[in-house]
């Protein structure tokens, strides 16, 4: 692959090459309409595929929170054109590397060092790049070690990305007034911590150690030492991304092994710790060749406050779902409906998220649940494009809920997503025996 020589760090740097990437889309639609215009049967999925590509050529060059909203998006599966999902879905773990003497340079102005000083040897081709930093094979003692290191000007560049892509996320998500402001603030302060390596450390070995107990589930040891603001040193874990594994395994007894260690991981985490490994995605997770999982990258970790997390599980149970007042009054309580709603509002947001948490529920009203049951796919898809087409929806302020339900709903989203990928069938209470 071919290899970056440096990254726009500055903000006019930035901003100008995501201008040269909007001219590139308009070109695009003017060479769609062009088309359409001599033939009304063309669909716009040539228009996707080329959009897709060059936003995501533009977003890899810059690397940082830009490409990481991308990588989130591309978990959005049934939000987002086909085309768009298998492009940005790139950027969990294969993005363009930093070449070698780019990475020397970056080293030595974290560390004080250069690589060869710290290490017995260091690898400058990186094993695996992806939006925030890239993974470098190194040895010590004997022992091998995974080096992550933090691409330059990602920590700084944050608020300024985000402003660049606010424009597009406001109209995807149709957001309106000054409500929607919350939501940029948890993607922002989420983003930072994810630039804070020394955090990640810690967040890293709080939750290996609080999770060690669950059964075919493993960590890597971190190394304070060798780490810094904005390189981790851990060790080398052995194995292949959790989407080969997904892609080549026909052994559901290993299936439903692997998915049984992530559903306990997930649900331990939301239950017992109160705090959640939030980006589930396939970059984030290796198999080993005893079928263990290895859970790695813990930058995103999301805190759940009680006034949150009561709710929000109280309407898993299809009980308190039919429950129209106790579940209004969760609504409220969770920041979906407001005192200032008309009645059309409150009826229309009461039934969405009546819907929503039916289908998030789902595979929880039984002991075990099979996650390629085709009816659940097929009403989730079919809610989420119903939803997102819906011209009542778009007259009205899409800016619903809580903050928190941004990364409560992504982890979900991700989560499903990988069982559904690895054809599991999970026993769903299996968890309450190690809380």
């Amino acid at each position: 692959m071919k290899t970056i020589d440096s990254i726009p760090t500055g903000k006019l740097g930035r901003t100008s090459k995501m201008v040269q990437t909007g001219v590139k889309v308009g070109g695009n639609y003017i060479k769609y309409y062009s088309k359409k215009a001599f033939d009304k049967s063309l669909t716009r999925d040539e228009l996707n595929e080329e959009n897709a590509s060059d936003i995501y050529d533009g977003l890899k060059s810059l690397k940082g929170s830009a490409l990481k909203v991308a990588q989130m998006l591309s978990m959005e599966k049934s939000l987002m054109p086909s085309a768009y999902v298998e492009k940005f879905s790139l950027a969990q773990f294969s993005v363009p590397p930093l070449s070698a003497p780019l990475v020397r340079k970056t080293f030595k102005k974290y560390n004080g060092s250069y690589p060869e000083q710290l290490y017995d040897t260091f690898a400058t081709q990186s094993v695996n790049a992806a939006s925030i930093g890239q993974v470098h094979l190194a040895t010590k003692n004997g022992k091998k070690l995974a080096v992550k290191i933090q691409y330059p000007g990602v920590a700084d560049s944050i608020s300024s990305d985000l402003a660049m892509v606010k424009p597009i996320a406001t109209r995807m998500f149709n957001l309106q007034g000054k409500d929607s402001e919350k939501y940029f603030k948890e993607v922002e302060g989420k983003l930072l911590e994810e630039t804070d390596y020394i955090l990640e450390v810690e967040q890293s070995k709080e939750i290996s150690m609080a999770c060690s107990h669950i059964p075919n589930l493993k960590f890597p040891k971190y190394y304070e030492d060798l780490s810094s603001e904005r390189i981790i040193t851990m060790d080398w874990m052995e194995g292949e991304h959790l989407s080969e594994f997904s892609t080549r395994n026909s052994n559901q007894i290993l299936s439903n092994k692997i998915g049984q260690a992530l559903w306990d991981f997930y649900m331990y985490q939301m239950h017992g710790l109160k705090a959640v490994h939030a980006d589930p995605h396939p970059g984030n997770f290796l198999v080993d060749a005893d079928s263990n999982l290895i859970a790695i990258d813990f930058g995103c970790v999301k805190r759940i406050p009680e006034d949150f997390y009561t709710p929000y599980f109280e309407l898993a149970e299809r009980k308190n779902l039919d429950n129209k007042d106790f579940f209004n009054k969760k609504l409220f309580e969770l920041e979906i409906l407001r005192e200032s709603d008309s009645k059309k509002e409150r009826d229309f947001f009461s039934e969405m998220f009546y819907e929503m948490f039916n289908m998030f529920s789902t595979p929880f009203q039984s002991e075990a649940f099979d996650f390629t049951d085709e009816a659940f796919w097929n009403n989730l898809t079919e809610l989420s494009e119903r939803y997102s087409k819906d011209p009542e929806l778009r007259k009205m302020n899409g800016s619903r809920g809580s903050q928190h339900f941004l990364y409560m709903s992504r982890t979900f989203f991700g989560l499903y997503n990988l069982l559904h990928d690895l054809k599991a069938t999970i026993q769903v209470n299996n968890y309450k025996k190690m809380i």
